[in-house]
């Protein structure tokens, strides 16, 4: 007992590598992340803010967007500012316990968004396809069981699997070719036998991903068939041209994730994780606000409104 906690306890930081291929690019790809982190984090507020603020705006579709908004602030927050560090200073220390948050930070709220993902979907096909019951089914109450829902699933499943990360042994190499502490290069630098774990995280996290993915593929599938029905053709060109930019979105959300992590060995394609990665915490936080919000008629209205009692 006494040698299994010695061996846990051996490595007490990591390194994480970062791009040491680009690092020479080092201070424009600081200005280039800061930026979008910057505008992310600015567009996310700005939908929470003006959901919250104006009463035409506090309908379900838009309490899950702000729900959605709120978690990829927290998500890419657990992640970039660490990545703009090292692109100013090259690998960067980060303290073993602090790695251990940092992975279950961002798994536990990249699977919350992907729950979210899901009802967001269910709530679009009830609003286009049953309209008449949309009122009655998606009540506030419904609305908040459901957003509840979607962060304590995310909060038990990658609590179970970060127990078992934590009870791994880390005695031996302590580099992490990436550029935050992503489960399978963590797992790789263990010194245990990770068999297992590799095996339970393939499966939660196929779970996680694929279950949402089918919730989504059949409610928009729905969608589809009712859009295809609109007696008016700019009825349907409108339809079709938002839900192909959701579509664009989800596609690029859902393919990087799958790519990263629904392979049974984790090693594979490490170096080409990393820039996958930056698809889900650089790429999409920007689009998702675009798409899901900003170009929504209702949304410029509220803002109008906002900027018109400012000036009053």
């Amino acid at each position: 007992m006494m040698g299994e906690t010695t061996n846990r306890t051996a490595v007490q930081e990591f390194i994480l590598e970062g791009f040491p291929a680009v690092q020479h690019l080092g201070n424009v790809l600081f200005l280039v992340h800061l930026l979008a982190y910057l505008a992310s984090i600015t567009a996310n507020m700005l939908i929470i803010t003006i959901t919250w603020a104006d009463h035409h705006l506090q309908t379900p579709m838009y309490f899950f967007l702000s729900s959605f908004s709120f978690c990829e602030c927290c998500f890419i927050t657990t992640v970039i500012p660490k990545l703009l560090v090292i692109f100013l200073s090259g690998r960067q220390t980060i303290p073993f316990t602090t790695c251990l948050m940092q992975a279950f930070s961002f798994l536990f709220l990249g699977s919350t968004i992907f729950f979210l993902m899901a009802v967001m979907s269910l709530d679009r096909y009830l609003a286009v396809c049953k309209p008449l019951h949309y009122p009655t089914i998606m009540s506030l109450r419904t609305c908040f069981h459901l957003v509840t829902a979607c962060f304590v699933m995310g909060f038990t499943l990658i609590t179970g699997l970060m127990v078992k990360v934590y009870q791994l042994s880390f005695c031996g190499p302590h580099v992490i070719p990436h550029f935050f502490c992503d489960l399978g290069p963590l797992i790789q630098l263990s010194c245990s036998d990770t068999r297992s774990i590799e095996m339970l995280a393939f499966d939660l996290i196929s779970f996680i991903l694929f279950t949402s993915l089918i919730i989504t593929i059949i409610a928009y599938g729905n969608i589809v068939v009712t859009i295809v029905q609109l007696p008016s053709v700019k009825e349907r060109q409108k339809a079709f041209s938002t839900c192909s930019s959701h579509l664009i979105v989800l596609s690029l959300v859902y393919g990087s994730c799958v790519f990263i992590y629904v392979k049974p060995k984790q090693m594979d394609r490490l170096d080409s994780n990393r820039e996958a990665a930056l698809v889900n915490t650089v790429v999409t936080p920007l689009l998702n606000p675009i798409i899901y919000t900003l170009r929504n008629k209702q949304v410029h209205q509220a803002l109008r409104d906002a900027l018109s009692r400012v000036k009053l």
